[in-house]
């Protein structure tokens, strides 16, 4: 009885995956020296950008150009959309669903890091109880991450994933609240959005609808 359930697992373990093949298909001929020099670097980039993060929150605002103030580039990293961005472009230029998942949550870790080993030892203070919630939206990036590699693929599934990632970034920029009237939140936000539609394009009409 156990073997017939394990058989019956496998066999819809395989019909998922090649269900999610036809989506965007992974390309599996990655020398593995290559994949760990991406992710060295990913985590060297979101280690260097942690320590940037935080450098601009505790620098005051004059100290910046009028430019940098007016575009309130010090908060940009605070707020949601610059993250959904990033994870969005490690997601489209990865190889593989698993190589997303990973490389982000290398990507987020290595961030938090920089971020409140400068807290910690430039600042003199810890904030934990905001350190423990970005501890664990970086496990819940490996998953989201997972899922967010099929934007970039082919037919239904990969539509609706791409529309709730533009979605998500279009939310962050305007408010669309016919109430309250539709306004901008953010310029940075709205750039954000543009590169954010500007890599889920689709490459074709055909590619729309194609399921194959």
């Amino acid at each position: 009885m156990k073997l017939i359930l394990i058989k019956l697992n496998l066999t819809e373990v395989l019909k998922i995956k090649s269900f999610l093949e036809k989506v965007r298909s992974p390309k599996k001929d990655i020398p593995p020296n290559k994949q760990i020099a991406e992710t060295a670097g990913i985590i060297l980039f979101g280690f260097a950008l942690g320590v940037l993060q935080k450098w601009l929150d505790s620098t005051t605002a004059n100290a910046f150009p009028s430019v940098i103030q007016q575009l309130d580039i010090s908060n940009y990293f605070g707020r949601l959309a610059i993250w959904i961005l990033l994870v969005t472009i490690i997601s489209v230029y990865a190889k593989s669903p698993l190589r997303t998942a990973i490389n982000t949550f290398f990507f987020f870790v290595s961030m938090l890091a920089g971020y409140y080993l400068y807290c910690n030892y430039i600042l003199g203070f810890l904030p934990k109880t905001y350190m423990m919630i970005w501890i664990a939206i970086s496990f819940a990036s490996f998953f989201m991450a997972y899922i967010c590699w099929y934007a970039k693929g082919e037919g239904v599934i990969a539509i609706f994933i791409s529309s709730m990632i533009m979605g998500a970034l279009l939310a962050q920029a305007i408010n669309l609240n016919i109430t309250q009237g539709v306004y901008v939140y953010h310029i940075m936000e709205v750039l954000t959005w543009i590169i954010g539609v500007i890599l889920l394009r689709r490459n074709g009409p055909m590619s729309r609808f194609s399921t194959s």
